[in-house]
């Protein structure tokens, strides 16, 4: 890789240690208060709508400013969301839900963007994979390793110390931005592309052979990504609240899942299949948890663990590869569009799980089904997407 990627990766990892701790104890901490799965889908519902305005803005802000900008200003947007977490007592409660979700989401926003449109823009096609695969090792190292600190730093200081422990790490992300590639948007050349230049129009983003099957792809991927995101954590607390067995079973997933790193290097098989095996493990795992015994959550979970692994991997290198090949804006408006389109489908699985008070009954089995056919639908997308510019 790249010297220029290599320290898109070393940013990536920070903000993964901020990612992860958020994900599982941000996410605990809301659980343990309430044990509601409306109040957790409210919270995420705000953090992902303030996601894909972030996500925009920057994009925007890219046409004039290098990437340090935006991944200072979600180093700051972290630090306002810890300190609300610590400080801020609202009433109304669901007031209070939302207004956490606005930070949160912001700081994943500005983050991913600026990372995202710079992978694409200033990756090679043959960096693309093992860019993707080297997150995805570190993710796993950093899966195991985060929640145990932070479980202990919740059990030694309460959240407030963990809180404070993750003040350090955004300290730390906005030092590191100062010292990013100056990566931003290159000048438009010509008339046509200042005319198109920081608007992002549909037409630019899927206006290129197969890329109607990329967006029914994406669209079926949010709803599917969200499941997965929501009820993963769900399925681990209905197992334990305990934060020392939560990190020990995150633990449990993220060595199956470096399992599953070693199988795919040792099988030479194709991408599409590697997807497609991804795709059936997944949907295997979600269809156990209907048996509601914790050892078919966690079964589920060590099964899903792997099948992400499998497709986040070859999901992410292909989309990005696809668009390789497309001038700037387009590249920058499929990824605009790209976000927004996994944000609001991510919304409407959170929408669906407005009525459930139960992990069962006929609305869950019901979700399930529909996330269940949404994931099979899309390693079919991704390959008639490419078939139809001849690859």
């Amino acid at each position: 890789m790249s010297k220029e990627m290599k320290k898109l990766l070393a940013m990536n990892t920070v903000s993964s240690i901020i990612a992860i701790y958020i994900g599982l104890f941000v996410n605990l901490y809301l659980w343990e208060q309430t044990h509601s799965i409306a109040e957790l889908s409210l919270y995420n519902l705000s953090m992902f709508v303030s996601w894909g305005i972030a996500f925009t803005a920057t994009a925007k802000l890219l046409t004039r400013f290098t990437i340090r900008l935006p991944l200072g200003v979600s180093a700051v947007c972290g630090g306002i969301a810890f300190a609300y977490l610590q400080y801020a007592h609202l009433e109304p409660r669901w007031l209070w839900i939302i207004v956490l979700g606005v930070p949160i989401g912001a700081m994943f926003g500005f983050s991913t963007a600026a990372q995202n449109l710079s992978i694409a823009l200033s990756g090679k096609s043959s960096e693309l994979s093992p860019y993707f695969a080297a997150i995805s090792i570190i993710g796993q190292v950093l899966s195991i390793a985060v929640p145990f600190i932070a479980a202990k730093a919740i059990d030694g200081f309460g959240y407030g110390g963990s809180f404070a422990l993750m003040l350090v790490f955004l300290t730390l992300m906005l030092v590191f931005s100062a010292f990013m590639p100056r990566m931003k948007l290159p000048a438009p050349q010509g008339e046509a592309e200042r005319a198109d230049h920081g608007k992002f129009r549909f037409r630019l983003a899927f206006g290129q052979p197969g890329a109607k099957w990329m967006l029914l792809s994406m669209l079926a991927a949010g709803i599917f990504l969200q499941f997965q995101n929501l009820f993963t954590l769900l399925f681990t607390f209905s197992v334990t609240e305990n934060k020392v067995l939560i990190a020990l079973l995150n633990m449990l997933y993220t060595l199956s899942a470096i399992g599953g790193l070693w199988v795919y290097r040792k099988c030479r098989i194709s991408e599409n299949r590697w997807l497609w095996i991804g795709a059936a493990l997944l949907a295997v795992g979600f269809i156990i948890v209907l048996f509601r015994h914790p050892i078919a959550l966690v079964a589920s979970n060590v099964l899903t663990a792997v099948g992400m692994f499998y497709f986040t991997t070859v999901w992410n290198a292909q989309q990005f590869r696809f668009i390789k090949p497309a001038g700037a804006i387009r590249q920058t408006s499929f990824l605009v569009w790209r976000e927004n389109i996994l944000v609001a489908t991510r919304c409407v699985l959170l929408v669906l799980t407005f009525q459930l008070s139960e992990l069962h009954g006929v609305w869950f089995v019901m979700i399930i089904s529909f996330t269940v056919c949404c994931l099979m639908l899309i390693p079919l997308f991704q390959h008639l997407a490419f078939r139809a510019r001849g690859e």
